[in-house]
């Protein structure tokens, strides 16, 4: 007709009576010329089941971007909570009565109780999906804040101690999340970018967590005044987290009505009966690139989580009574941090160079903790500020790379899956790290602490260098993109396909 565009239409073959998906040999995909307009652009893709049609259109929606800032929210909110016991760590040892080993377990806590647990949270997320997944974290998270409410006592540490594990059983159901909530709301050309914003929460909540304990408790001798200033800090989180519960309850969707990408349309035409959650675990464990990434991940956020729960330690030995600018430098690394992910978001979207990008950002991990570790002890906060920032930009901005790398390697597996895989050995990195970098700045000083991470990072980035690119999702995608750059006379063309993890 004239005067009018007909909408591309991608036609994937037909699925006789005696056939399954997995049966599939090359799928043929058909084209019309349609609509440029990438956010109203509408490819429908029809599978025929046992003689059934049904019409499934891809499509985004401008709902997308609240669901992750609801997200990342919610998830600042349980972050703050990781580091504000370890910022203040000589204030919260005077005011309980224990040691600073203690107060570095109520960090190390969070990356303890992830590790028998995030494999039945991942698959409770594949059963039953995000919006449960989001309600339990929100519960937990809101319940672990009020319980530390009651906790201002100084005879009351084991009543502290059960609310920071119950925010931290809520981090299992929130740290994996973000390339989940990418891959299900958003486009192909915005998946890592809208990852980079479910990540920045996360950091934008530490950076809180560096920053503002120090300010509403400082170090006073009077300990009336320590617990109020302890219990308004409590309050104040207690009050942010119920807000973001009931928000929640209320506006968190499941997913969008339509896919928003060719991937994602494949993905949900897979029955829920050739699913099996431990056979997706051990095609993981299979995947030789993936087991790689895994490793390295665990390394690099592992050293990251080490400086972070021990920094306020570090600068109080080269700088006396500066609680506040080691809060300061935390934030530093953080925000840099932040910069550092939506940066590389933007250009992953852009580029798709996954490993280039990862393994730079990695040597360049290894680069700032090796100019943060020689210039910690030179006597100039100043210097320790610029080489905090350096240091975050990369340690901090390669968390959402490993996450969006890891989906690449292993589509079409559950995101969460990979994630909670990536974030389980990060992890177990994190308290070994923690803890061998403790004695040894006990023992030798911060010098030695931070050449011990040094040495790991380097490590990480040479195993990096050995991970095989294979980008399965990427691959999926460009099924619909052949289809409209298909020779519109010719009308279609011959693609191959990933359905079950196999290609055929």
């Amino acid at each position: 007709m004239s005067g009018e565009q007909e909408k591309p239409s991608l036609v994937y073959g037909e699925i006789n009576d005696n056939q399954n998906v997995s049966d599939l040999g090359n799928m043929t995909i058909m084209k019309s010329a349609g609509d440029s307009e990438v956010v109203r652009m509408e490819h429908k893709i029809q599978l025929n089941r046992n003689g059934d049609d049904t019409t499934q259109t891809i499509k985004l929606y401008k709902r997308r971007w609240f669901i992750v800032l609801l997200f990342s929210s919610y998830s600042l909110c349980n972050s703050f909570q990781w580091i504000q016991y370890g910022i203040i760590n000589n204030i919260f040892m005077k005011f309980y009565g224990v040691e600073s080993f203690t107060i570095d377990w109520m960090s190390m806590i969070y990356m303890l109780t992830y590790i028998p647990f995030i494999f039945p949270v991942t698959w409770l997320l594949d059963k039953k999906g995000l919006r449960v997944i989001a309600l339990v974290a929100t519960a937990m998270n809101c319940a672990g804040t009020w319980i530390k409410v009651t906790s201002v006592r100084p005879d009351l540490f084991a009543v502290t101690m059960l609310g920071q594990f119950c925010c931290s059983l809520a981090q299992v159901f929130i740290l994996g999340m973000p390339s989940k909530i990418a891959s299900v709301w958003f486009g192909s050309e915005e998946v890592s970018t809208a990852c980079s914003i479910g990540v920045f929460g996360n950091q934008l909540g530490i950076a809180i967590g560096f920053l503002v304990p120090p300010i509403l408790v400082p170090n006073v001798e009077d300990m009336d005044l320590l617990a109020y200033n302890i219990s308004t800090m409590f309050y104040i989180t207690a009050g942010v987290a119920t807000l973001l519960f009931i928000l929640v309850v209320i506006a968190f969707q499941e997913r969008p009505e339509l896919p928003p990408t060719q991937a994602q349309a494949t993905a949900r035409c897979i029955p829920p009966e050739q699913y099996s959650y431990t056979a997706s675990i051990l095609r993981l464990l299979r995947n030789k690139p993936f087991l790689l990434l895994i490793l390295t991940y665990g390394l690099n956020v592992g050293c990251f989580y080490a400086v972070g729960t021990l920094l306020n330690r570090m600068i109080i030995e080269h700088y006396p009574g500066e609680e506040l600018n080691a809060g300061r430098i935390g934030l530093t690394i953080v925000i840099a941090g932040m910069v550092g992910s939506l940066i590389c978001g933007i250009w992953l979207d852009r580029t798709k160079t996954y490993k280039q990008t990862t393994l730079t950002v990695y040597l360049m991990s290894f680069v700032g903790m090796l100019v943060y570790a020689f210039t910690l002890s030179l006597g100039h906060l100043w210097i320790v500020f610029l080489t905090a920032g350096a240091l975050g930009f990369f340690m901090t901005g390669y968390l959402p790379l490993g996450f969006e790398f890891g989906v690449e390697l292993t589509y079409p597996e559950c995101e969460g899956t990979s994630s909670g895989l990536l974030n389980c050995s990060a992890q177990v990195f994190g308290i070994i790290f923690t803890i061998c970098q403790g004695k040894i700045i006990d023992n030798y000083g911060t010098l030695a602490g931070n050449i011990f991470l040094c040495v790991f990072l380097f490590i990480g980035s040479v195993l990096t260098g050995f991970i095989k690119s294979d980008l399965q999702r990427q691959k999926a995608n460009q099924l619909a993109k052949a289809a409209v750059l298909s020779d519109p006379e010719d009308g279609n063309i011959s693609a191959p396909a990933v359905l079950d993890g196999t290609r055929f």
